[in-house]
Order: structure tokens, then C-alpha cells, then sequence
């Protein structure tokens, strides 16, 4: 109880709601039990991947909860450009001080930019799963497979529930 009044005064200090945020600037999250961010306007696959789609791209990674879970991200393995994805098929690795995890894609379509930062710099994964550390973009060719995906209350619960039995 002390550590979810903790929480939550700790979340209005830094004036985090899980509502939509009034500033434009700064997307709204929530926070589970594990503390993970989840973003609004993002979706989110079972096997904890993000999708952000706008117009024509849908850019792609792992959420906060995964790499909460990795922990420390030292290697990563990702497509060539104008390669194609396939809907929770393979498309990566990562590499963490724990174990190596493939990546599967939450949608299928052509990779038109890979975040090469991350060759350099893993731990961007690690600082910033929703921002530095996207990992590729993608032309989707199904646009509609998105539907099939988790919005942020959605994959809140979801990870709640998956915590809770493991």
C-alpha cells in the first residue's frame, strides 16, 4: 500500500496521469504495477512489441515493459532496408546481459529505415524504448492488421495479468 501511495504521488509530482496529456508535446502514459510506461497512440502486440502509425510508416519496437524485463540491452540484430516483415514472424534479435530475444513484427510490410544508432548504442532500448531506441520503419501492406493490436489500456492489462502469474 505505502509503495502504491508512493507511486502515485511520485506520478503527480512529475504530473503523469493516464489520461490524455494537455501539452502536445508530451504523449500520456500510465503506470502498472511494474512501473513500465505504456504510451497513448501506440500499438501494442502480445509479444510486446509498439507500433506507431502515421500516414504511410509505421515505425517499430520493443515497449518499455520488454526491455524493463531484458534488462541491460548490450547487442542488436536488425533487418536491411527493403527487406520484408511478416506479421509476428522473426525479424530480429536482442541481446541483453540476461538472454537473446528475437523481435517478431506486429505487422507485415517493407523496411524503409533501420535506427542504425542502435548498433552503437543498444542501451537506447534500455533509456528510451519509445523514442531513440525505435528499431525499424516500415511501409505496411496491410494497414488493416493494426486493428488486431492492443491500445495502451489494453496492453496495461495485459502485462498486469502476465506478471501476476508468473
Amino acid at each position: 500500500m505505502a509503495l502504491r501511495m508512493w507511486a502515485s504521488s511520485t506520478a503527480n509530482a512529475l504530473k503523469l496521469s493516464s489520461s490524455a496529456s494537455k501539452s502536445h508535446l508530451l504523449p500520456a502514459f500510465s503506470i502498472s504495477r511494474c512501473f513500465s510506461s505504456v504510451l497513448e497512440g501506440l500499438k501494442y502486440a502480445n509479444s510486446h512489441e509498439w507500433v506507431k502509425h502515421e500516414g504511410s510508416v509505421a515505425t517499430i519496437g520493443i515497449t518499455d515493459h520488454a526491455q524493463g524485463h531484458l534488462g541491460e540491452v548490450v547487442f542488436v540484430e536488425l533487418p536491411e532496408e527493403k527487406s520484408a516483415v511478416s506479421k509476428e514472424k522473426n525479424f530480429g534479435a536482442v541481446e541483453s546481459v540476461k538472454a537473446t530475444s528475437e523481435i517478431l513484427s506486429p505487422i507485415s510490410g517493407e523496411v524503409i529505415e533501420v535506427n542504425t544508432k542502435l548498433t552503437d548504442s543498444p542501451g537506447l532500448i534500455n533509456s528510451s524504448p519509445y523514442e531513440d531506441g525505435w528499431m525499424i520503419k516500415v511501409k505496411p501492406s496491410n494497414p488493416a492488421e493494426l486493428e488486431s493490436l492492443m491500445g495502451p489500456k489494453e496492453y496495461t492489462k495485459f502485462c498486469e495479468e502476465e506478471d501476476a502469474a508468473h
